[in-house]
């Protein structure tokens, strides 16, 4: 199970950073642009419209799920950067692992901590407003 894994997660990287590269994307539209030149000679049937939505609806339907391997893995890894981060530092411990609180505790450590920045905030400008007359 863990080499499927490793395999669909390779992949999953390989094609992330292709289909993210400016060579694909002209590439496509090269594609698209054969696509709607060919519509004359096939008499812009109802087969030759079925080629193209069927085409990007698959390829759509298959990039959902390899992007989003990919973007859960690079999650995690900023996470666990994160978390290495905090736990060296002297800020506090109580923040790793809050991407597993629910909703309603994130908004309200938000919260908390939005308000412990505004007290910060005025604080430095109390200070600075200090300096500047005593100057």
């Amino acid at each position: 199970m863990s080499n499927k894994s490793n395999f669909f997660s390779s992949f999953a990287t390989a094609v992330a950073e292709l289909s993210g590269r400016p060579y694909t994307f002209v590439a496509a539209l090269a594609l698209v642009f054969v696509w709607a030149v060919t519509g004359p000679y096939f008499d812009y049937s109802e087969t030759w419209q079925l080629v193209i939505n069927t085409t990007t609806t698959i390829i759509t339907f298959l990039m959902v799920f390899v992007l989003q391997n990919s973007q859960n893995r690079d999650g995690k890894a900023l996470q666990a950067k994160l978390d290495e981060l905090i736990l060296t530092s002297q800020a506090a411990n109580k923040f790793v692992g809050i991407e597993k609180l629910d909703e309603g505790e994130l908004r309200e450590m938000s919260k908390t901590l939005a308000e412990k920045a505004e007290c910060v905030e005025e604080k430095a400008e109390e200070k600075s407003d200090a300096e500047a007359t005593s100057a």
